[in-house]
């Protein structure tokens, strides 16, 4: 394949101290095409200390202005890098506000879905923002009709069809795993009861519900010790709802640890939770599955795909505090039944590699800069 000049378009990059899972995504694919020869740019937001401009992972991140100033400032600074380094395509991630780079500029464009928020933004953020967002998704489907993506779960795709974006121009490419990373771990039936709960402490991933039902959950195992692994704004209100439902000294919050120190608790943890409203697939789901934990998580798009009920963890229904206590309580007190759930996770976190995934990528890459070519083969995903 050619060497390409390809030009990205996400808010955060893996330096920003907001970065989550959708930066990891995005960095794992594109470090590995940087490292293949193509030239890679990405216009991010700024944040306080950053440098305007520095070479992450082999990727080349131009910082443009403060979260709250950058989406009004991408279309100048696009047409801007359009014109000075004549990319031969445009990436957008649509994770938050869609960048709508195909009416912007006459270069070829190429979209990465996560997921959308629709109205799940208002419960996110204040009523002005969310409107903008909720609106602004609503240009997805005239803005994209005709521009190849990929979706990162049939879940994300599913909605996208749903908002009228033809199924022909998406393919489903879930996020890999680090083999040389993640896997191992304590021996499944001498792990002691520990939960882990891993992500952004933000309103709708729901760490509240796993607070709650921790009170359940320690009435039958007194042992249970839960570990809530992130940083966001939910913290402060989440540390007073332990204290007063009076869980807090079985409750460590990390903050916002290494990559290796999250990878140290998994190897240990009994079960990995997951209780957000909506996610685009469930990326600690499967690094959990290769280091030996079974999941419990809500049955809600993204996760569903992640998680295979009864086989590889357990789903619960979104919300139902009885449900996601009953479900924990049940794989702590049956480790054979984690065992056996374990084994098949362990099997089903292998079919995930980050190496397929970026050369998939750069084959559905290849295809939106050159529309008559159709892609080959692609191989990272399970699914359908």
């Amino acid at each position: 394949m050619a060497k390409r000049k390809i030009l990205l378009l996400n808010e955060r990059d893996p330096r920003n101290p907001l970065a989550g899972g959708a930066e990891v995504h995005v960095f794992e694919i594109f470090k590995r095409l940087a490292a293949k020869g193509h030239e890679v740019e990405l216009l991010a937001a700024s944040f306080a200390g950053c440098k305007s401009l520095e070479v992450v992972d082999g990727v080349r991140v131009h910082r443009l202005a403060n979260r709250y100033l950058y989406y009004p400032t991408v279309p100048f600074a696009l047409r801007a890098a359009v014109k000075r380094s004549r990319p031969d395509v445009v990436v957008d991630v649509l994770n938050k506000l869609p960048f709508l780079s195909p009416w912007v500029t006459k270069t070829p464009s190429f979209a990465i879905v996560h997921h959308l928020m629709g109205t799940t933004a208002f419960r996110q953020v204040s009523f002005p923002i969310a409107a903008v967002t909720w609106a602004s998704e609503k240009l997805i489907p005239a803005c994209y009709r005709s521009t190849p993506m990929f979706a990162i779960s049939p879940s994300s795709r599913d909605d996208m069809i749903a908002r009228g974006v033809s199924g022909d121009n998406i393919a489903v490419l879930p996020p890999g795993i680090d083999d040389a990373l993640y896997g191992g771990g304590e021996p499944v039936a001498d792990r002691a009861p520990t939960i882990v709960w891993i992500g952004r402490i933000e309103p709708y991933k729901c760490a509240d519900h796993m607070l709650s039902a921790l009170v359940k959950i320690t009435e039958a195992v007194p042992e249970a010790r839960l570990v809530v692994i992130g940083e966001g704004q939910a913290r402060p209100d989440l540390e007073a709802q332990a204290a007063r439902l009076g869980v807090a000294d079985r409750v460590t919050f990390t903050g916002f640890i290494s990559e290796q120190e999250k990878i140290d608790w998994l190897r240990k943890a009994a079960v990995v939770v997951n209780t957000s409203e909506k996610e685009g697939w469930g990326m600690t789901v499967i690094e959990g599955n290769a280091c030996g934990v079974a999941s419990v998580s809500s049955d809600v798009p993204g996760l569903r795909d992640s998680v295979r009920d009864g086989e590889t963890g357990l789903l619960y229904s979104f919300g139902d505090i009885d449900a996601l206590s009953t479900s924990i309580i049940r794989l702590l007190l049956d480790p054979g039944l984690r065992e056996r759930l374990v084994g098949s996770a362990r099997d089903w976190a292998q079919r995930f590699s980050w190496n397929r995934v970026a050369e998939d990528v750069e084959n559905l890459l290849e295809s939106a800069i050159e529309p008559d070519r159709r892609p080959g083969t692609l191989t990272a995903s399970p699914f359908d």
